[in-house]
């Protein structure tokens, strides 16, 4: 597939973005567990899982060791947001990454 790539300085958010939503989804939902990528203008990522609760960013005490991984992804996204259907939800994070 060709097309626009994606900057070499987005690689790292993207990983970081990736991981979160991942991790949350293994975590809180329940399989399947589906990924994807999609580059057009921007690049969004959805994950996708069996599960129907929403997520909720909160704001994490100075010791806790979790809770800090959806309000970092929305403050890398340009805009994020989920999407139910029959069988779960969609987790869908927007990085503007366009060149021009």
């Amino acid at each position: 597939m060709s097309g626009p790539r994606v900057p070499v300085e987005w690689l790292f958010t993207t990983e970081l973005i990736v991981s979160e939503l991942v991790t949350n989804a293994i975590r809180y939902g329940r399989p399947p567990i589906r990924l994807r990528l999609i580059r057009d203008r921007d690049l969004i990522c959805e994950v996708s899982a069996t599960s129907s609760t929403a997520p909720h960013m909160r704001r994490a005490r100075v010791f806790d060791e979790g809770g800090r991984g959806l309000m970092l992804v929305a403050q890398m996204a340009t805009r994020w947001g989920t999407r139910q259907s029959t069988d779960g939800k969609t987790i869908w994070v927007e990085q503007g990454v366009s060149t021009g």
